[in-house]
């Protein structure tokens, strides 16, 4: 074989003596053909023999060749005497300045290899590439372009594991844009262009040298070297701009993140042993790894021996586990050792020390502004559950011990989660903040943990949610009680226009006016709440004249409405004798928004101290929505389509007499909810010249009226 050196004398020179006239380009040749009969091959330019004995899967440096004026380019057997010998020629003008990739591919008789899946001519050719690149344009990056250049391969894609898709759609010799890439370590999988989790084959690509630097990935061999003359198997190879070629090392290895969920106080500390090798010393309950890089395809064999093993061979429980080359998996240890000395649980499921493994896993959310998650029912004595985003949705359904849930994705916000038996979501077992508002674009594994009833379980840890994340990173979701409550100012007493409101001593609604409302305001459940109401004016608790006391229920949605007047006497009296003295009613299971899309949902209060038992009618004849209300009194909630509605007030008795009509319009509040109360007085001449008698939404929007 002739020095590499002295084949390009006489390129060289051709090109030299071009140069003045023409200028220069300058080409790569990287050879590709994974037919046999092509292995090594002689090159000559413009019939000069510039490349001898080239071989397969080898490449040139850039070679310096003239531009503007045709370059015969011919293929011959390495064997090859003379330029007679070529068996193909190719053309080419390349520009001035202009530095290109010639990829040789194909097969010399078709007919005699696999056809190509897509239809493709996989005859002998060159595949050009202008624009190449020798370096990258960021520091600290690489600069990738790629050739399918497999002949019975049909359209891939190419993923770098959990971070993003390089290649899309692309058939055989099809040639990609750049890429550019951070300096790191991938795994490249490929896979077919219509379905990602069909893995093809995946190989390591180190990059983590090669920050500014560029060069041609190109996919070489046959997928099925027994259709194909026993020609060389599918791989992926690098050629550098100094001619080096490098194949990128196949791989097969799958990404597992553990859990260790066990609640049994035996197993606060465990050592985890595969294949015979310690690989996680010290594990601890509520603790979790991060993902770890595990080789797929083969028998792993986990052992969990106790904190204090000296070899495998102190291994109490073991579990045989094959991965999937390019799956991502959670594995959770779960259960008890002896469940014998353990409460059973409740649906039968079985609580024996195990390995809940789910593959399909994400290490970080489908949506940049989500937070993507699974739940774990790991508590071995608590029964089947669901789990509400309180006010939000529903986000588990029926999950007795061991189901883990597909994936949920949630807006990065702030959550309050109750956890419910499955068949009665009004009793709150217990609840949780969640608060998710720094984890947008992330994932996590969320899982029920410990013990609702420790004392039967030898005083194990108590019930609790967790999150581990895809760092490995373990966080308790702290336990709270918390009920939401609205307050509406409905009391028309003219000493009452303007209030400050303290809950337990402190100034909750400063100068809270007449016919105005807070939004849902969050407070502690299951405590003695002390709700002061105090003149405007007021500059301490102490000023408050009159005092509520309050509980309210974790989870539970109420609204409260102050309603009457301070003084009764100095006030008309109501006509049903209904005491009119200044209080609060609390109605509870208040709804936020409309249980239908389309609805608008609505409660109806008197409020109205000097008025009568009245009904509310629609307009004409429509049908009574409220009958029969006399003051204080709160209708359950009505549900009506948003739309645009007359309503006609009367005494409860004579639906014949309208005192007076009100204009509701609805069509703007679909899916919302309200609270419509009467307001003021009849007789606001009998009542301190207070406010005149209305019908008033908490959304601030009075209802226009004329009287008949």
């Amino acid at each position: 074989m002739k020095k590499f050196t002295l084949t390009f004398v006489a390129a060289i020179a051709l090109s030299m003596s071009f140069t003045k006239t023409f200028g220069q380009a300058e080409l790569q040749v990287i050879h590709n053909s994974s037919d046999p009969g092509a292995s090594v091959v002689d090159i000559y330019v413009n019939g000069t023999n510039a490349i001898d004995n080239f071989s397969y899967r080898t490449a040139t440096p850039f070679i310096p060749l003239p531009s503007g004026v045709p370059i015969n380019i011919g293929v011959a057997g390495g064997n090859s005497t003379s330029v007679n010998d070529t068996i193909k020629n190719f053309t080419v003008t390349l520009n001035p300045g202009v530095k290109y990739v010639a990829l040789a591919s194909g097969v010399l008789t078709p007919s005699a290899f696999a056809a190509n899946p897509d239809g493709r001519s996989t005859a002998f050719g060159l595949t050009i590439i202008a624009d190449a690149r020798i370096a990258a344009l960021l520091p600290g990056t690489v600069d990738l372009v790629v050739n399918h250049g497999s002949t019975d391969a049909p359209t891939v894609d190419v993923l770098a594991r959990n971070v993003a898709t390089l290649v899309n759609d692309a058939a055989y010799s099809d040639v990609t844009s750049y890429i550019t890439v951070p300096a790191a370590n991938y795994i490249l999988d490929v896979t077919p262009g219509n379905n990602n989790a069909a893995i093809v084959a995946s190989f390591q690509a180190d990059l983590t040298t090669l920050g500014g630097g560029a060069g041609v990935v190109f996919a070489s061999g046959f997928l099925d070297p027994t259709a194909n003359q026993n020609g060389p198997a599918f791989g992926l190879f690098v050629a550098f701009p100094s001619g080096t070629v490098a194949a990128l090392p196949s791989v097969s290895s799958a990404r597992l993140q553990v859990i260790h969920n066990a609640a049994d106080p035996g197993a606060a500390l465990v050592d985890i042993y595969v294949n015979g090798a310690l690989a996680i010393p010290d594990f601890a309950f509520r603790t979790a790894t991060p993902f770890l890089d595990l080789p797929a395809g083969v028998n792993l064999n986990i052992g969990v021996a106790p904190g204090t093993s000296t070899s495998v061979n102190d291994t109490i429980v073991n579990f045989p586990v094959q991965l999937t080359n390019g799956q991502t998996y959670v594995a959770v240890a779960n259960g008890v050792l002896t469940p014998a000395s353990f409460a059973v649980n409740p649906d039968g499921r079985p609580t024996g020390f195990t390995l809940l493994i789910s593959q399909s896993i994400r290490e970080s959310a489908v949506n940049a502004g989500d937070v993507d998650f699974i739940v774990v029912h790991g508590s071995t004595d608590a029964p089947t559950v669901d789990v509400l985003a309180r006010n939000v949705a529903t986000l588990v359904n029926d999950a007795a011990y061991s189901d883990i849930t597909g994936y949920i994705s949630v807006p990065a916000a702030n959550y309050i989660l109750d956890v419910t038996p499955g068949n009665n979501n009004a009793t709150i077992v217990a609840s949780f903040q969640a608060d998710l508002t720094t984890l947008a674009g992330g994932s996590g594994v969320v899982f029920a943990s410990g013990f609702l009833d420790p004392t039967t379980n030898q005083n194990g840890a108590a019930f609790g949610l967790f999150v581990a994340l895809a760092n490995g990173t373990v966080a308790a979701l702290p336990a709270v009680s918390a009920a939401r409550l609205q307050v509406i100012h409905n009391a028309a007493d003219p000493g009452a226009a303007l209030v400050d409101i303290y809950v337990n001593g402190a100034l909750a609604i400063p100068d809270f006016a007449f016919r105005t409302a807070t939004p849902f305001l969050d407070l502690p459940a299951g405590v003695n709440l002390n709700i002061g109401v105090a003149p405007g004016t007021s500059t301490t608790v102490n000023d408050t004249i009159v005092n509520f006391p309050v509980q309210l229920t974790n989870g539970q949605t109420y609204v409260a409405i102050a309603n009457g007047v301070l003084t009764p006497a100095s006030f008309a009296v109501n006509p049903d004798g209904r005491p009119t003295g200044f209080t609060l009613f609390i109605q509870q299971s208040i709804r936020e928004s409309a249980v239908n899309a389309g609805d608008v949902d609505f409660i109806v209060v008197h409020g109205a101290t000097d008025a009568p038992t009245v009904d509310v009618q629609l307009n004409g004849g429509g049908g009574i929505l409220v009958n029969d209300a006399a003051y204080s009194d709160i209708t359950p909630y009505l549900n009506v389509p948003a739309a645009a509605y007359t309503l006609d007030v009367t005494p409860g008795n004579d639906n014949t007499t309208i005192v007076a009509t009100y204009f509701a319009d609805l069509t703007t509040l679909a899916g919302g909810s309200a609270v419509v109360f009467a307001s003021g007085f009849l007789v606001p001449t009998a009542n301190q010249n207070g406010p005149a008698f209305g019908l008033w939404l908490h959304l601030l929007m009075e209802l226009p009226s004329h009287y008949l």
